[in-house]
């Protein structure tokens, strides 16, 4: 699946990499940063979202859609598209470069707007990868949980580099029975909660 990347895609993808380390170092303002994953986390979302049960995949914060390539991967190997929400005009307008850039289109809807206001109709999620705002965590995955199939999967950036900040949606999860949920230390931390 990861060979299956045209050079156009990697040839973008290498551009965001490079203009989120920039991002990270010149003094570019936290809301205005690409705030991205790494390859690594890419790789293994891609993964998680391809052997998901049969389902909605989604994503919650797009920003430069570095990350939803990654989930668009996936999306093309399982037949279907992955829906992607960003609030940020901007950021929306980068996203529906890189998916243009990437030639990624047919596997990727990009949904403007507040996913909190946008998210009634959601069902039969198989896979949702959550990385917005960190006080968005827990009001999202309230919305999220109970439209999650079995079996399904969610995964929530920043659980170690953010862990205080994400840490109300991470105690919800582990406290409801209906989640198994583990912390994975690959990128900025990754946590998993698969419905029972």
């Amino acid at each position: 699946m990861f060979r299956n990347f045209s050079s156009q895609a990697l040839e973008r993808m290498a551009l965001l990499e490079n203009q989120d380390r920039m991002d990270r170092t010149d003094g570019t303002p936290r809301s205005r940063r690409l705030r991205q994953i790494s390859k690594e986390t890419g790789q293994f979302l891609a993964l998680l979202a391809a052997n998901a049960p049969s389902g909605e995949l989604i994503e919650i914060g797009t920003s430069a859609g570095y990350s939803t390539l990654w989930l668009a991967l996936a999306a093309r190997e399982r037949g279907q598209r992955v829906k992607t929400f960003e609030l940020d005009p901007e950021k929306c307008e980068m996203a529906r470069e890189t998916f243009r850039l990437a030639g990624m289109e047919d596997f990727i809807e990009l949904i403007p707007g507040d996913f909190l206001s946008l998210s009634a109709s959601l069902s039969g999620i198989a896979f949702c990868f959550l990385d917005a705002e960190k006080s968005l965590y827990d009001p999202c995955f309230q919305l999220v949980a109970p439209r999650v199939v079995k079996g399904g999967l969610l995964v929530a950036d920043n659980a170690i580099d953010q862990y205080e900040g994400i840490k109300p949606m991470m105690d919800r999860a582990l406290a409801d029975e209906q989640w198994d949920c583990l912390t994975v230390p690959i990128g900025n931390g990754e946590f998993i909660c698969r419905r029972t």
